[in-house]
């Protein structure tokens, strides 16, 4: 599934020449942080209903106020993880989005973007999570594959989790609901196990987080 399939037109952005009440109004009425301005079909930025509803002088334009603007948009077809990136760098529940010519096409919303993050194998076949560390110089995912593969395990995702003086914790979603054997093998190849979670529970856990936060944000 292409990210694209997920943008958004159904609110118009902001003009320029719109006034700061019409804004107010509008978020008023929206779960968004913020708010895209577009001028002739080119983004021009971000208000953020932070900024906008302090501003007593509601009959002033947006255009009085551009340095409140922020800039950050993403293009078509930009990778989900990218996307959750951005969200989490501007503090964001929309990101504009422009194509290859630079103007504005519409929008991602965030709680779409955790609707794709939610459907991944990662989150949503059954297995087993495995947790383990190594230091960076000496990990890799290849390695990381043929160990489980050679237990006749299926490797369904993995990602470095967090990296501590130097070592990294790798969090690994594999189809094998036996991880003794598989264990051992990392252990042989002188991973640190933290943790191995048989049924899910890891996984359950971060799913029902994962939707909680899309319950909040559609409140």
């Amino acid at each position: 599934m292409q990210t694209s399939d997920y943008i958004s037109k159904d609110v118009k952005a902001l003009s320029p020449n719109d006034t700061i009440f019409k804004a107010q109004k509008l978020f008023e009425h929206l779960t968004f942080t913020h708010l895209p301005i577009v001028e002739e079909n080119i983004y021009v930025g971000s208000i953020s209903e932070a900024d906008v509803q302090i501003i007593e002088e509601g009959d002033n334009t947006i255009a009085n106020y551009k340095y409140l603007y922020n800039t950050f948009f993403s293009l078509e077809n930009t990778n989900w993880l990218e996307l959750l990136k951005e969200f989490a760098a501007n503090d964001t529940t929309i990101l504009p989005v422009l194509n290859d010519k630079k103007k504005y096409i519409g929008y991602y919303e965030l709680t779409d973007i955790l609707h794709i993050f939610n459907n991944t194998p990662f989150l949503s076949e059954t297995g087993a999570i495995l947790v383990v560390e190594k230091p960076i110089k000496d990990y890799s995912f290849s390695e990381i594959a043929q160990i489980i593969e050679s237990n006749n395990g299926k490797l369904l995702g993995a990602f470095v989790s967090n990296i501590v003086n130097e070592v990294a914790e790798i969090t690994i979603k594999l189809n094998d609901q036996d991880l003794n054997n598989t264990i051992q093998s990392f252990r042989r190849y002188e991973y640190t196990i933290i943790t191995g979670i048989q049924e899910d529970e890891y996984l359950n856990s971060l799913k029902e987080r994962s939707d909680y936060l899309q319950k909040y944000l559609n409140m």
